[in-house]
């Protein structure tokens, strides 16, 4: 579907900016801030997801395994990108199916925040409701999941360091980069 240029903000080409990396990395507080800054709607993927499903995406991975999941998250995903421009923060995983990537990479600005390990493990102790990590270590599995996971998400064409800072300095350092990358 070609959009009509006057309805891509001049921050993005090709209308939505799509925020991935792994969990914890600050995806939906820098994608608010961000959303606010370039005067664009913000989406939260895995609450579009939950509403969708009407249950949670613990239930989800619980009931019906993550399979389930990640079909229902590319669903959504591909709706979001098919309406007005907006920043869509994704779970962890979503970059990784490669229909999801597909999509994302060829309808949005993918951007991909990424952190070091400590950071990450802050950051996930102080919420609850991550499948993956349940009754587990979260520094063996984010250390694993980052192997697996960065050389994915480095397929983004903007690749942001998310620093123990407020997040704000995440925000200031995608505009530079999106004004760069045009």
């Amino acid at each position: 579907m070609q959009r009509n240029s006057k309805s891509v903000p001049p921050q993005s080409k090709r209308g939505s900016i799509v925020l991935i990396g792994m969990m914890g990395v600050g995806k939906s507080t820098v994608g608010r801030r961000l959303a606010a800054r370039l005067g664009l709607a913000f989406v939260d993927a895995d609450e579009e997801i939950e509403k969708a499903a009407g249950m949670t995406i613990t239930e989800m991975f619980e009931r019906y395994g993550e399979g389930y999941f990640r079909d229902g998250e590319r669903r959504v995903i591909a709706r979001l990108l098919d309406d007005e421009p907006k920043v869509i923060a994704t779970g962890g995983g979503a970059f990784m199916q490669e229909d999801t990537r597909a999509l994302i990479l060829d309808q949005a600005t993918a951007i991909w925040l990424d952190a070091d390990i400590d950071t990450l493990v802050d950051r996930v102790s102080r919420r609850e409701g991550r499948p993956l990590l349940k009754g587990k270590d979260p520094r063996v599995v984010l250390t694993e999941l980052a192997a697996i996971r960065n050389p994915v998400y480095s397929l983004a064409p903007i690749h942001v360091k998310s620093i123990a800072a407020p997040h704000e300095v995440a925000v200031e350092s995608i505009l530079e980069k999106l004004a760069a990358w045009q």
